[in-house]
């Protein structure tokens, strides 16, 4: 059981830093839901 374990998720990522899609990757085996999942350049 984890602590976002039947959870909504909303990801954003940074450019230079972790992008989005690599949040959602580790969330694939938790039973979580991305609601919304983008990568944004915050300068």
């Amino acid at each position: 059981m984890s602590l976002l374990d039947g959870k909504k998720v909303i990801i954003i990522g940074d450019r230079d830093g972790i992008p989005a899609q690599a949040v959602e990757a580790c969330l694939v085996n938790l039973n979580t839901e991305v609601l919304y999942a983008s990568t944004e350049c915050f300068v």
